[in-house]
C-alpha cells in the first residue's frame, strides 16, 4: 500500500510541475556536484572557489525566483539575498580558516574568494548568454538542456583556465 500511494505522490507531483524561471534545480545539482568532487580530487582551490561562486549564484537567483513566484516582496530582498548566501558560505570557510591563509592567494587575492567571484560572474554571464541566445530563438531553447550546459560549460572553461595558471 506504501508503494502505491508514493507512486501516486510522485505521478501528481509529475503531472503538477511548473517550470522553473530562473536556474533549474539540474544545474544546481550539476554545480554543487563540481564542489564537491574538486574538493574530493585535491583541486586547486581557486579551482574549487570557481564551483562555490557558481552555485552560490545559482540558489541566490532560485530563492529569488521561487519569492517572487510566491509573491513575498520586502526591502531589500536581492540584497538581502545574495549577501545572505554568501555570507553563508565565506563566513564558514572563514572560521574554518579555508580562507585568509597568507600562502593560499593568487595575484595577491586569497584562491577561495578570488574563485567564488570569478565563478559567479562566469555563471551570471552563462545565464545571461542563454537568456539572450533564447530571446532571440523566439523564446525556444537552441539545444536540449541549453540552460544548464551554457552556465555549467563556462564553469568548466573557467575551470581548464585556472588549471593551467595554477600549474
Amino acid at each position: 500500500m506504501k508503494k502505491l500511494y508514493s507512486l501516486v505522490i510522485v505521478i501528481f507531483a509529475i503531472f503538477m510541475a511548473i517550470p522553473a524561471k530562473a536556474v533549474c534545480p539540474v544545474c544546481i545539482v550539476a554545480v554543487g556536484a563540481g564542489v564537491g568532487l574538486s574538493r574530493w580530487l585535491g583541486i586547486d582551490d581557486a579551482i574549487t572557489g570557481l564551483w562555490i561562486g557558481g552555485l552560490t549564484l545559482s540558489v541566490s537567483m532560485w530563492t529569488l525566483n521561487w519569492l517572487d513566484k510566491k509573491n513575498y516582496n520586502f526591502f531589500g530582498k536581492r540584497t538581502i539575498v545574495y549577501v545572505g548566501y554568501y555570507a553563508l558560505v565565506v563566513i564558514p570557510l572563514y572560521w574554518k580558516e579555508l580562507v585568509g591563509h597568507p600562502f593560499n592567494k593568487l595575484w595577491g587575492i586569497d584562491k577561495l574568494v578570488l574563485g567564488i567571484a570569478i565563478g559567479s560572474a562566469g555563471f551570471w554571464a552563462g545565464e545571461r548568454l542563454n537568456s539572450y541566445l533564447k530571446k532571440r530563438n523566439g523564446g525556444k531553447v537552441y539545444f536540449p538542456f541549453q540552460k544548464v550546459i551554457i552556465p555549467v560549460s563556462i564553469l568548466l572553461i573557467l575551470s581548464a583556465i585556472f588549471y593551467f595558471i595554477t600549474k
